[in-house]
């Protein structure tokens, strides 16, 4: 670094102490009965809820790809540069967002050349991080677990500028970790599951439930416990499985099939298995609309569902995260500003020609009064 920016760095951090947000001492109970990890088993729920759950993995890939290809605007090129780089072949800001949809928890770290310049922003997975607070609460480090290996990432380096960026979602029960929206979805998620599993059994047992080998001998004697299993031994080779369906079955000796029709319980599990797929698209905010799911009327057509999605979705975890990037990079980005330019997106062009003909009717504005509202900068006065 250069002489100018170590004075700086040597006077960062002034001003009165942080309000403690935990306990000053430690606690011999601490260990045991405080945990500052999620609540749930995320490497579970990603696997049951993101890599096996159509649904779940949709919704999430709409958000975070959205969320990645949206048109940002920056006054700042050089941050710009960092934030629209790949991170680790994928995109950071795709990255980023999926991180807050699924674990509510994004950790950034920043990578520096021998100036202390930052070079390249890494998202790392949040899963293996974890926060360790100060003697006071506030978090100082962040632990990196790789296997047996663990890395620490001090909250600032030895001259005072930031190693790591912390993004969360709103938890209001933990100071430290966010929550996402994998944990609030896993009982829509396993209640879709285990309708799709039902749906696997049936189409194993030729697409219709299982009947009934009735045995109603003349002499009023029933089967012997070596006829009975033979019996299930031979339906279960010959008859079972979808590669048996459709199969002709030879009776004898007072034997008789009765099929049995499925129940008004059991053609529920449609019903069931939908209102689940809807429950998962709420709670990663995606209108089901979009997801091409059956029952859901809220929109009149795609292109109101897709207003809804930037309205009430992307744009405000696009917000979240741009707001916080730009603040972790302030040190050296001092009042940078980084956001979606609406201008470019098309699923917003309907609003925006809105209100560029309310402004425009508008004869009691002034012109730099409606390039204001406009969001455009003041016209410069030719000399």
């Amino acid at each position: 670094m250069s002489f100018l920016t170590s004075i700086t760095s040597a006077f960062k951090g002034g001003g009165s102490a942080r309000v403690p947000i935990a306990r000053g001492f430690a606690s011999p109970w601490a260990s045991a009965l405080e945990s500052h990890a999620p609540p749930f088993d995320y490497a579970t729920s990603l696997q049951a809820g993101y890599a096996s759950n159509p649904v779940a993995q949709r919704a999430v890939r709409i958000v975070a790809e959205g969320v990645g290809a949206a048109p940002v605007s920056t006054d700042a090129d050089d941050l710009l540069a960092l934030v629209t780089a790949p991170s680790a072949g994928q995109s950071l800001v795709e990255t980023i967002a999926a991180h807050l949809l699924l674990h509510g928890n994004a950790f950034i770290q920043i990578l520096k050349d021998a100036s202390g310049k930052p070079v390249e922003l890494f998202a790392l997975r949040p899963e293996r991080v974890a926060i360790r607070p100060g003697p006071i609460g506030w978090p100082e480090a962040f632990a990196y677990h790789l296997g047996a290996q663990t890395h620490v990432i001090p909250l600032e380096d030895e001259d005072g500028w930031p190693e790591l960026i912390h993004l969360k979602c709103l938890n209001p029960g933990d100071d430290h970790y966010g929550a996402g929206a994998l944990s609030a979805a896993a009982q829509a998620i396993a209640i879709h599951n285990a309708a799709s599993r039902w749906n696997h059994a049936l189409l194993e047992n030729a697409a219709r439930p299982s009947g009934a080998l009735v045995y109603q001998p003349g002499d009023g004697q029933g089967l012997t416990a070596d006829q009975f299993e033979r019996l299930k031994a031979e339906l279960a080779r010959a008859f079972q499985g979808n590669g048996n369906a459709g199969r002709p079955m030879l009776l004898e000796g007072g034997l008789s099939w009765q099929s049995m029709a499925l129940s008004p319980a059991d053609m529920d599990f449609a019903t069931l298995k939908a209102a689940a797929a809807r429950d998962i698209a709420l709670a990663f905010g995606v209108p089901p609309m979009l997801l091409g799911l059956p029952g859901d009327n809220t929109y009149s057509n795609y292109r109101e569902a897709n207003r809804a999605l930037w309205r009430l979705t992307l744009l405000p975890l696009a917000d979240k995260i741009f707001g916080g990037i730009a603040a972790g990079m302030a040190p050296w980005f001092s009042d940078a500003q980084i956001a979606v330019d609406l201008d470019r997106v098309p699923a917003l062009s309907e609003d925006r020609e809105r209100l560029w003909k309310q402004v425009s009717e508008a004869d009691f504005l002034t012109p730099e009064e409606r390039r204001a509202m406009l969001g455009l900068a003041p016209q410069e006065n030719e000399a």
